[in-house]
């Protein structure tokens, strides 16, 4: 969930700006080449700015969704170490830094000149600042708008505004093919996300749940927290689920065939005709760019359903 105070350092309107700083004079704005690299780049962060002195060359990512999009928009080269969970691209630089658990000596020990966080865990923010070290905190996106601004915000502060600006055109028309692609039907199909065997999983709210609303599709589990108690990620029960009896099941976690193995869930309907989905790991519970990928899987299922009539209502 983002906080108040986080989304304050975190979320950045579309109209960051760079800024080329010269002594004694005021700055101009920078350009959007990717060749032409500012000497200080100033974000405007809700009203606040967030300024680097230069172009960042020696990265560290403690968020698996930051990397990702670091190396989307062509600022790979710039990252010089990535946390433990960070293993996408192949390419990325894992190392054994932990963006829950963060060890301050270490992070500092890679001499960033930059540190990107997708939360502050204690006082890592602070700690790092004292030593000289900025960090942005992109926290979890809360619709796709928000992950295209992130992208943004990345190729603008490492000097790739123009190829993160292609990044982020090539996958709003992939969304937009996806969602265009799947049929209009005359009443919504119904889902379930699971993200554990333990039935944890996700309500209309969330930012998985907003791109399953980009199909119609209606959650079965957000009559589970209709105030918000459990901020959008209910535990239902296998009771729950059967009565519920949702036309499609995307898996976060496992395979249909362990899900069909759980108690009493082989009886959905979605198991016995064809209605599970097994996601790509990671790629739902992610912001960075491939949640492309997901999309596209959302709308496949779905055509695939209707085209069969095997769960249309």
């Amino acid at each position: 969930m983002r906080t108040a105070s986080s989304r304050l350092v975190v979320a950045v309107i579309l109209s960051t700006s760079l800024i080329a700083a010269a002594c004694g004079s005021d700055a101009d704005t920078a350009t959007e080449s990717d060749s032409e690299v500012p000497t200080a780049i100033t974000l405007d962060v809700y009203g606040t700015p967030f300024t680097l002195d230069a172009r960042p060359e020696r990265i560290v990512s403690l968020s698996p969704s930051a990397t990702e999009g670091l190396f989307a928009v062509g600022a790979g080269p710039q990252v010089l170490a990535a946390d433990e969970y960070s293993d996408f691209p192949a390419e990325a630089p894992t190392t054994d830094l932990s963006g829950f658990t963060p060890n301050v000596e270490a992070i500092v020990a890679y001499d960033p000149d930059l540190v990107v966080v997708s939360y502050d865990p204690g006082d890592l923010v602070a700690s790092l600042e004292a030593t000289g070290v900025p960090v942005l905190i992109l926290d979890a996106a809360v619709d796709l708008a928000d992950v295209m601004r992130q992208l943004t915000i990345l190729g603008d502060l490492t000097g790739n505004a123009g190829t993160a600006a292609e990044v982020v055109a090539s996958l709003e028309e992939r969304i937009d093919e996806a969602v265009a692609s799947a049929p209009e039907l005359d009443e919504p199909l119904t889902y379930f996300h699971l993200l554990d065997e333990t039935l944890f999983t996700v309500t209309s709210t969330t930012f998985i749940g907003s791109v399953y609303g980009l199909f119609g599709l209606e959650n079965v589990a957000d009559a589970a927290d209709p105030d918000g108690e459990a901020f959008g990620y209910p535990q239902l029960s296998a009771e729950y689920l059967v009565e519920a009896d949702p036309d499609l099941v995307f898996l976060a976690s496992g395979d249909a065939a362990s899900f069909a193995e759980l108690p009493v869930l082989g009886e959905l309907r979605a198991v016995s005709e064809d209605g599970v989905v097994t996601l790509a790991p990671d790629v739902s519970s992610r912001w960075g760019p491939r949640i492309v990928d997901f999309v596209e899987q959302i709308a496949e299922a779905v055509t695939r359903l209707a085209a069969t009539g095997a769960l249309v209502p």
